[in-house]
């Protein structure tokens, strides 16, 4: 006897997720929100208006530097030479021309791109020995370290700077950059990071037989990633606006930063649409290295302010 056949139960079509209305997920929204923070209307819109104001008052310093950069060399007439017209790049030509300010550039790119790569690697590596090694004298030699912060940069400035040029290192890379590397808060703010990581994970990692460096490649660095590079954009930013030890360890032209030759600009009776023509030129690298680590960035700040 033949058996009876099977009958296959169609499979059911999964529906496809129904898309709340625009009206229900503002009023999702607004239920989230508690009342207390919600406020009136009025005050809504009165908070609205302070806000604008005070990004209009931030907006305008840039916005008169860009205007005022592409203006014709003429006398600076306020409010009318911050009208948009008429608009000129003699300026920026006058700039890029010069055989000083590529130069400079050049400079200040070498001071902040090695500086970065140098403080993050030493920050973490020691963020690492701090956080996780046990070894003799560990916290007394975190704090102690880290009391440098409270001293002023100027009363160990003179004492470097006498012993760079012992050792040959004015007017050199490594005499403007290796003084700043060592980053006693860099340092702290990787302990912070690390400490808040789970020792499970280290401990299957030497289980598996991984040297310690190994644990730090493979495990510390992909899961520093948002405080690299917050830290990151930090020291890009401090050392590209750093003034005052590129003016001391800096004696020639050619060794000047971009910070320390527009400042000598000013000295020299430049006309004003040239100077801030080198501002501008100054101010777009950190505006875009700011927008390329800008995801990290709010996540390095977000997890620096649970974990620490």
């Amino acid at each position: 006897m033949t058996a009876p056949p099977v009958e296959k139960t169609p499979t059911p079509v999964p529906e496809a997720p129904v898309r709340p209305s625009r009206r229900l997920r503002r009023e999702a929204e607004r239920d989230f929100v508690p009342a207390g923070l919600r406020g009136t209307l009025g005050g809504r819109i009165v908070r609205g208006v302070l806000l604008t104001i005070a990004a209009l008052a931030t907006i305008f310093p840039f916005y008169a530097m860009v205007v005022l950069s592409l203006k014709p060399s003429a006398a600076v007439e306020f409010p009318g030479s911050l009208l948009p017209w008429p608009l000129t790049g003699e300026a920026y030509d006058s700039v890029l021309g010069s055989q000083d300010v590529p130069r400079w550039l050049l400079n200040t790119l070498v001071y902040s791109v090695v500086s970065v790569v140098g403080v993050l690697l030493l920050a973490s590596l020691a963020g690492y020995a701090f956080a996780k090694k046990r070894f003799p004298g560990r916290e007394a030699m975190f704090w102690s370290f880290l009391s440098m912060v409270m001293v002023p940069y100027h009363v160990t400035m003179i004492p470097t700077f006498a012993m760079i040029a012992k050792l040959g290192g004015v007017d050199t890379y490594w005499g403007l950059i290796v003084p700043t590397l060592a980053n006693a808060q860099a340092v702290f703010l990787m302990r912070q990071f690390i400490q808040g990581l789970p020792d499970e994970l280290f401990e299957a990692a030497r289980l598996d037989g991984c040297s310690e460096w190994q644990v730090f490649r493979r495990i510390v660095l992909p899961l520093l990633k948002p405080i690299l590079a917050t830290l990151g954009v930090f020291v890009f930013l401090w050392h590209w606006n750093d003034f005052l030890w590129p003016l001391v360890i800096g004696q020639s032209t050619d060794m000047r930063t971009l910070t320390v030759g527009i400042a000598s600009l000013q000295q020299q009776n430049v006309p004003l649409n040239v100077v801030l023509s080198g501002s501008v030129i100054a101010f777009v690298p950190i505006f875009a290295a700011y927008l390329v680590g800008q995801r990290y960035f709010t996540e390095g700040v977000t997890a620096s302010g649970i974990k620490g």
